[in-house]
């Protein structure tokens, strides 16, 4: 694999932006995100994913923010759209570069683990028409998000569901596809328990 074909190659990307970057204190979301770079669905939809499930999210108005980024990256790939783009304003979001290298160093063990898990397989479910499907799950995860941001964890298990399409999109592993599925599954259950 490449070295952005596994959750550890996604880590180092952003590992090495934190090492190298000229602001002492900070990394703008804008910046974290071109180091996985800007061209393809999944490691956007991995950063994102991580991003949703990480402490950042504890920062008022974060959740809300991961979700709306999720929803504009899954409606250009469920539309096919070859350039992908994203709001200035809310790639500027600021996030704490030691809070960053934390949760790198801390999600290696985890990543290791789950890289070893991943490989191509069912490659089809990562094509057309069946990447729309995708998609639209991914959509229907980041509109869930918004009323679950009101309770304290509820968004995780959007997130993860997000985590599992990117890792599925980043390796062309349908299995990793068809669990984000699942989780999605899920997900729908506790938002129609805990809302409804």
């Amino acid at each position: 694999m490449s070295a952005t074909a596994n959750l550890e190659g996604v880590l180092d990307e952003i590992a090495a932006k934190c090492d190298n970057d000229p602001t002492p204190d900070t990394l703008t979301l804008d910046e974290v995100l071109d180091s996985v770079g800007r061209r393809s669905y999944g490691p956007l939809l991995l950063v994102i994913g991580l991003f949703a499930i990480s402490p950042a999210t504890i920062i008022p108005g974060m959740t809300w923010l991961a979700a709306a980024l999720t929803l504009i990256v899954a409606g250009q790939m469920a539309l096919g759209l070859p350039r992908i783009w994203l709001p200035k304003k809310a790639l500027q979001a600021q996030l704490p570069r030691d809070a960053v290298r934390s949760g790198i160093e801390k999600g290696r063990g985890a990543a290791k683990f789950i890289d070893k898990l991943l490989k191509p397989r069912l490659t089809f479910l990562s094509k057309p028409p069946f990447v729309n499907l995708v998609a639209l799950m991914v959509i229907a995860a980041a509109l869930i998000t918004f009323p679950l941001g009101l309770i304290p964890f509820a968004p995780l298990a959007p997130g993860l569901a997000v985590v599992f399409f990117g890792l599925g999109m980043v390796a062309r592993d349908g299995l990793w596809l068809a669990l984000g599925a699942g989780v999605m599954a899920g997900t729908l259950w506790l938002a129609k328990s805990l809302i409804f």
